[in-house]
């Protein structure tokens, strides 16, 4: 099929949002293939909705069976009680993980052939590194540069960047938690075609703060859409120290009035897709 720049999830705007770090504000540009897309990566397709965001392709899963299409179902539903059998996953957590597959969508929409983009968790509890990326230069041979993703859907977005945001990626860039970087990124790298030792040396870089960056993702109403929003949100990102203002990105996603209220319509419409997917086929 030819590219249709209307298969595209995200408008995505980047500018400066003071002295000490740089924005990405994202807005929804098509809300029934952004859904696609989240249906394709939680039925365990991400390779397949890599391809298609960058292809700018309309959304279809490479296949799907009825035990695929449950379980994606399920974790995109709500269920706060506990119940067995499970139908869904307390709100928190089936938001989160509905905004990181959109932050890794995001990722994927602006980034080169040569960025290599951790998959998103595909279980609504799943701790650990949020994301990573790497972009190796043009032979392939090393890596250019690192970026480590936080992703946070919350009510309280500034006392989370403040209070948890920051401290996490202090301690992400002291390195003291170095081994889950060097094994992400060498799984990563393996992707270009390199081999597992040579994967492993480059995977070093990842530890070299001068060309690392920390990227804040959170979900915002349109009330942090403002400059001084935004400015306030991400202001103290100085304190992580020794870095370029290029280096510290406060990344948004601005739903509308009501944060869960959107996220309830948006699982919506992917429980919808997927429900259909046998009986229409596009």
């Amino acid at each position: 099929m030819p590219q249709d720049a209307r298969n595209r999830a995200l408008d995505i705007i980047e500018f400066p949002i003071d002295d000490h770090c740089v924005g990405s504000k994202w807005t929804v540009e098509n809300e029934e293939h952004l859904a696609r897309l989240i249906a394709i990566v939680v039925m365990g397709q991400a390779v397949e909705a890599a391809r298609i965001i960058v292809e700018l392709l309309p959304a279809t899963p490479a296949f799907t069976d009825e035990a695929l299409k449950n379980e994606a179902i399920i974790k995109v539903t709500v269920q706060e009680n506990s119940q067995t059998p499970r139908i869904g996953y307390p709100r928190y957590q089936r938001d989160a993980l509905i905004f990181e597959i959109i932050s890794w969508i995001a990722a994927k929409q602006v980034s080169s052939d040569r960025c290599f983009i951790k998959d998103p968790h595909l279980s609504s509890t799943s701790q650990g590194l949020d994301g990573i990326m790497v972009e190796l230069n043009d032979d392939g041979s090393n890596i250019l540069k690192s970026t480590i993703f936080e992703d946070k859907c919350t009510e309280n977005p500034r006392d989370t960047f403040r209070n948890s945001v920051i401290p996490e990626f202090i301690d992400r860039h002291s390195n003291t938690r170095s081994a889950e970087l060097i094994s992400a990124a060498a799984t990563l790298i393996q992707l270009s075609g390199a081999t597992g030792t040579e994967s492993m040396t480059m995977a070093s870089k990842v530890l070299d703060n001068s060309c690392r960056q920390y990227r804040a993702g959170f979900a915002l109403t349109s009330e942090f859409s403002a400059e001084s929003a935004q400015r306030a949100l991400f202001r103290g990102y100085e304190r992580l120290a020794d870095i370029n203002q290029d280096q510290r990105i406060g990344a948004s996603l601005i739903v509308g009035d009501t944060l869960r209220d959107w996220f309830d319509t948006l699982a919506a419409k992917i429980v919808a897709y997927i429900q259909q997917l046998d009986e229409v086929q596009d």
